[in-house]
């Protein structure tokens, strides 16, 4: 009989051709998708070029998004997009996303088919985590690893331990998946499960759509770990099969599975979070927060640039004014929810509010451009992190929030929920 195993673990050994691993063992592993975007890619495609590698592992394999400083801001991220280009084009690689193609990439991979359940994806981003809402091993490393692994198609890992975070009751209004992952944050801290596999389950993520799947996931790096894992199910196939151009493969946790925590969480209890300056574990529920006035609202970024999320803004924004001296920004994460936003009329809404509608991008979530906050500001973002100068100046603030308590935000010109509206 066969040793119980993780999901991750059961990954990890499928890819290392081994019929079982166990938390702490180092092995070696083919990669299905490597990735890299217009910070991080350059340092790798440099490795290549200096030591005269004529070809990638897999032309179909390493995938190159332009989405942080893009539509470039100014000369250097103009640099970094064309080494990107210039590589993809030299390099014969198939899937090279730039301009009207590009979007955020950890929306885009999924929204394209080129991550699939059951994979080990390497990405120099440390968001890379996001794809583990699909079933799939994916993780954050640094560009010298990328380059390796865009050389040789295998990279290495220490088998992580796996911490289990079972959800159960039922949400409360105005609650999703990014107030239970910035709940978990507060709870277990933001080096929690350091080097560990969370996996995310119970009856209430059973009924979670997607893209409430892929927030959570995404933030898994902000409690320190490794990856961030979701058994797949009939809801992840849904999403899936219409994308998926090759084979693959459903692993699940066995029930028996050594984990090395057990956390049991009651959503009942669960307000809409609020993740206060400087780190995304310093959270309140929306009823401790007082009276927070703020200058700035971002709602897009891979955390809640999907078009659940706009439509979620949208509807608590329509029929009402942004509030006076607030800039609310929104950034569609790809062209595709672009285009339904538009098709549907969110961005109608959006603008007849007082928004501004941004393309693509990155852009503020890093404090890279479109909307850069200044000394002594506050935003309220959708994104992912809060640092000390996230955003833009070193005395500004950031608050993290899920798309509903920042569209009423918006209009509020502080922070609540759409209740207080």
């Amino acid at each position: 009989m066969s040793k119980p195993m993780t999901i991750s673990e059961k990954i990890l050994a499928s890819h290392a051709n081994l019929s079982c691993v166990e938390p702490g063992q180092l092995v070696e592993v083919d990669v299905d998708v490597a990735l890299g975007n217009d910070i991080t890619a350059p340092i790798a495609i440099k490795i290549l070029r200096e030591n005269n590698i004529k070809e990638v592992y897999n032309k179909e394999k390493v995938v190159l998004v332009s989405d942080h400083f893009t539509p470039n801001k100014d000369i250097k991220s103009a640099e970094q997009a064309k080494i990107l280009r210039d590589f993809a084009s030299d390099y014969g690689l198939l899937h090279h996303y730039d301009g009207g193609e590009a979007g955020v990439e950890h929306v885009l991979l999924p929204e394209k088919g080129i991550v699939l359940p059951g994979d080990v994806v390497i990405g120099a981003d440390s968001h890379t985590c996001t794809y583990g809402a699909m079933g799939a091993f994916a993780t954050g490393v640094g560009s010298t690893d990328l380059a390796a692994t865009m050389i040789t198609g295998k990279t290495w890992f220490k088998t992580p331990e796996t911490i289990k975070f079972v959800f159960k009751g039922n949400l409360n209004k105005w609650v999703y998946g990014k107030d239970l992952i910035l709940y978990v944050i507060g709870l277990i801290g933001v080096d929690g499960a350091l080097y560990m596999a969370m996996e995310f389950t119970g009856p209430v993520i059973e009924k979670m759509p997607m893209a409430e799947r892929f927030t959570m996931s995404n933030m898994a790096i902000e409690a320190g770990g490794k990856v961030g894992l979701i058994n797949p199910d009939d809801i992840t196939v849904n999403y899936v099969k219409s994308r998926a151009k090759r084979d693959y493969k459903l692993f699940k946790s066995d029930e028996n599975a050594n984990f090395a925590k057990v956390f049991e969480i009651d959503c009942d209890k669960i307000q809409p979070q609020i993740a206060f300056p400087h780190l995304p574990s310093n959270t309140k529920g929306i009823n401790e927060t007082g009276d927070v006035r703020i200058d700035q609202v971002v709602i897009g970024s891979c955390t809640n640039g999907r078009y659940e999320d706009l439509e979620l803004a949208a509807n608590v924004i329509k029929g009402h004014k942004v509030a006076k001296n607030v800039r609310l920004i929104v950034l569609p994460a790809t062209p595709s929810v672009y285009s339904e936003a538009m098709e549907k009329g969110l961005l109608r809404t959006f603008l007849d509010a007082g928004a501004i509608i941004g393309p693509p991008t990155c852009g503020p979530c890093l404090g890279g451009h479109m909307g850069i906050l200044a000394k002594g500001e506050r935003a309220i973002s959708t994104t992912n992190r809060n640092f000390v100068g996230r955003m833009g100046h070193p005395g500004s603030e950031v608050y993290l929030a899920n798309p509903a308590i920042a569209a009423a935000s918006a209009i509020k010109g502080k922070i609540c929920s759409p209740d207080m509206l």
